[in-house]
């Protein structure tokens, strides 16, 4: 009996976060590194700025999460500095000194919030799908005002975030939606909270600019999942001599697959990325610009080492004149 062919059936949703979908349109190649190669090629070390931001984030997550009596600018500052990261810093002086930045900053943030009012979800991991795209994603802050909800995200950078930022936000969109859809009550309003200055950059989105983000987000879906289609079947046998399964022949997946660069032993090159053939590194080519210094794989990338200098760890911190106070 022949055996039916499979052409028409609908293709499987491209599952990612807003963060994949940027990451594609930020640089390809850091995308693959990122999200295909297995062995993921090994980053450079952990910058100060982000361990600030992970910090303070975490510290305004935990202090939602406290009794109503304990939601105080103290406990806040507490929390701080229980949970703040060292990594990155030039040596513990610097990291102490940030630590009581960020301390003051959170602790003069919640100073504005009322404790009373309960947001819908903090950290909260919203979903949804369109015909092409299963989309996820986490929101510092879902707040519910009358009978519409309202996206908050909280920034430490250094330049504070203008309310085109939070427009042209694809991120800040699909959370938007999704929260619209799960929790079946408007959302249209999207903020930017720059903790080391109180601004707050904020946007009031109408159905069809929501509606752009979401074939904005579908168009980008549909180019990546091609480009990692191409990757999985490049990289089948190898993960089939390896015993691991690639999802070949059952539809899309987005779960990287080893496609392993083997030295004279037979074993992967430790912290390398991993060698393809030029018709698929031709599917992910690099974006050099100045953006390249910041990048965790930029020792595994000639054209981004060419295209900025080199910085250290601490360089994404504010400097003295620019914080705040």
């Amino acid at each position: 009996m022949e055996q039916l062919g499979l052409e028409g059936m609908p293709r499987r949703l491209y599952t990612c976060t807003p963060s994949r979908l940027n990451t594609w349109l930020d640089c390809r190649r850091r995308y693959r590194f990122t999200y295909l190669d297995r062995p993921a090629p090994r980053k450079g070390p952990p910058w100060a700025h982000n361990s600030v931001g992970a910090s303070v984030h975490n510290a305004l997550a935990a202090w939602w999460r406290e009794p109503y009596e304990r939601r105080t600018p103290v406990v806040a500052a507490t929390l701080l500095t229980g949970g703040w990261i060292r990594e990155g810093f030039r040596d513990e002086e610097q990291s102490a000194a940030w630590r009581d930045r960020a301390r003051e900053m959170v602790s003069s943030y919640v100073a504005t919030l009322d404790p009373a009012d309960e947001p819908v979800g903090v950290e909260r991991t919203v979903a949804t799908r369109t015909s092409v795209l299963a989309l996820s994603g986490r929101i510092d802050r879902l707040d519910r005002r009358g009978d519409e909800l309202v996206v908050v995200d909280y920034k430490t950078g250094r330049r504070p975030p203008t309310p085109d930022d939070a427009r042209s936000s694809l991120a800040l969109a699909v959370y938007a939606i999704a929260s619209s859809r799960m929790m079946r009550r408007p959302c249209h309003r999207v903020e930017l909270h720059h903790l080391p200055t109180g601004s707050v950059a904020e946007w009031e989105h109408g159905d069809e600019s929501l509606a752009r983000h979401l074939r904005r987000a579908e168009e980008i879906g549909l180019e990546a999942a091609d480009a990692d289609d191409a990757y999985r079947e490049w990289a089948g046998p190898s993960s089939r001599e390896s015993g691991r399964t690639t999802g070949r022949g059952r539809g899309r997946t987005t779960g990287a697959v080893p496609a392993p660069r083997r030295g004279e032993g037979g074993s992967v090159e430790d912290g390398a990325a991993v060698a393809v053939p030029p018709e698929i590194d031709a599917l992910f080519p690099p974006e050099p610009g100045p953006i390249c210094s910041w990048c965790d794989f930029r020792a595994h990338c000639p054209e981004g080492r060419a295209a900025s200098s080199e910085r250290l760890p601490w360089d994404g911190l504010p400097t003295a004149e620019e914080v705040p106070g």
